[in-house]
């Protein structure tokens, strides 16, 4: 079991960039993705350069006894932080992803707007973004490969 109180986030560094890269590809991680596609390694290592480097995002990983358990992003657009964050395969199912993303607005982004961009159907992203006080605002964005659309929670 899990302790989600003792959780600990930290700002990603390059040298997380490889765990990253496995849970991306994981396959529900890559199911419940706005792009499904397998990334590979140099678009990825690029990815999180650029990341490391945009003042517009905050990437952050979460770890459990110095364990890496999950990651959460946020970008500022259009006035407010749209999240995205990722239970690590081996942590799902425990309140992971809850727990961290709510650690993750308290301590990153106090007071901040938010929105996500969940498809439908992730009913445990779903319940996060209800826990963060979100609600579907009923704007639906296609999936690119499947029946799943996307839907914008403010």
């Amino acid at each position: 079991m899990i302790d989600k109180t003792r959780l600990q986030l930290r700002p990603v560094t390059l040298e997380d960039a490889r765990v990253l890269l496995e849970w991306r590809n994981d396959p529900l991680t890559r199911e419940n993705s706005r792009t499904t596609d397998e990334v590979l390694w140099e678009d990825h290592r690029g990815w999180i350069e650029r990341s490391l480097t945009n003042p517009d995002r905050k990437l952050y990983i979460a770890l459990h006894g110095g364990v890496p358990v999950g990651t959460v992003r946020a970008d500022f657009h259009d006035g407010r932080h749209e999240l995205s964050w990722t239970a690590s395969p081996g942590a799902r199912g425990y309140g992971i992803g809850g727990a961290m993303v709510k650690q993750f607005v308290n301590e990153v982004l106090p007071g901040a707007p938010l929105l996500a961009s969940i498809k439908k159907g992730n009913i445990a992203s779903e319940k996060i973004a209800q826990a963060l006080g979100l609600s579907p605002g009923g704007q639906e964005f296609p999936d690119d490969k499947g029946p799943h659309p996307l839907i914008l929670w403010k």
